[in-house]
């Protein structure tokens, strides 16, 4: 009969001293509310994405922001996660402004203000 020591293969412990390894994924940073009087203006146009899965919210983007003027906001409604890093990377693409992220009840808002 043969026996395993403490640490050795087959022993069911992963590193050898009772914890597994942290394999747990990174998530993506929480918004943290903005007090309404940090909030800055309120958004001239809203752009409700709910619902629509990424590319759709940065197509309506890029349709739609020339509708406001020049130093105004717009604020897209999102519930795809995916916006959370699409939106803002949209924004330095095209050297537009991403003011803030405003988390919602269902999804988040993203603040863009048009620089040109």
């Amino acid at each position: 009969m043969m026996f395993r020591g403490r640490g050795t293969r087959g022993s069911g412990r992963a590193n050898g001293r009772g914890r597994r390894p942290d394999t747990t994924p990174e998530r993506a940073p929480e918004a943290v509310p903005v007090p309404a009087a940090e909030a800055g203006p309120p958004p001239v146009l809203v752009i409700d994405a709910l619902g629509r899965k990424c590319p759709i919210p940065i197509i309506w983007l890029a349709e739609r922001i020339r509708e406001v003027p020049v130093g105004e906001v717009v604020a897209v409604l999102a519930d795809d996660v995916a916006a959370r890093t699409d939106v803002p990377a949209w924004c330095r693409m095209k050297s537009q402004e991403f003011v803030r992220e405003e988390t919602l009840p269902r999804g988040w808002a993203f603040h863009i203000r048009r620089c040109y």
